[in-house]
């Protein structure tokens, strides 16, 4: 069974950078696509990055392109979401999630991901942007 946990998630100025982390057990990242969603309170939950299973199909929502970069460490077994310039608006909790779905794994997207494609969930970390 496929577990992912998150973290690195915390307060940080506006115009500071985190890098999230996303763990993987029980499968390889190879054989998964891998998402970052995030949701603020009384928000829907959105897509923000994709990552191809071979890690070299990538996607981002309009919002963060240019400021986050998603990546695989397949010896570490781990996905990063590292994020630059943030914004009060980028306060969320951030989930991580993996999908076998082949068009995923493939790289054929062509847009942010979607929650509904993705089987498997960390449990989040939030990320807080304040003065």
């Amino acid at each position: 069974q496929l577990q992912l946990v998150e973290s690195g998630g915390g307060l940080v100025q506006p115009g500071g950078s985190l890098r999230l982390s996303c763990a993987a057990s029980g499968a390889t990242l190879d054989r998964v696509a891998i998402g970052w969603f995030r949701q603020a309170p009384g928000k829907e939950r959105e897509g923000v990055a994709i990552i191809s299973s071979g890690g070299g199909s990538i996607n981002y929502v309009d919002s963060v392109k240019g400021r986050f970069t998603i990546s695989k460490d397949f010896a570490k077994q781990t996905v990063f979401l590292q994020m630059n310039s943030l914004t009060p608006e980028d306060t969320a909790v951030y989930y991580c999630a993996a999908s076998r779905d082949f068009p995923l794994r493939a790289g054929r997207f062509s847009g942010p991901p979607s929650a509904a494609q993705f089987d498997y969930w960390g449990q989040g970390t939030q990320v807080t942007v304040s003065s």
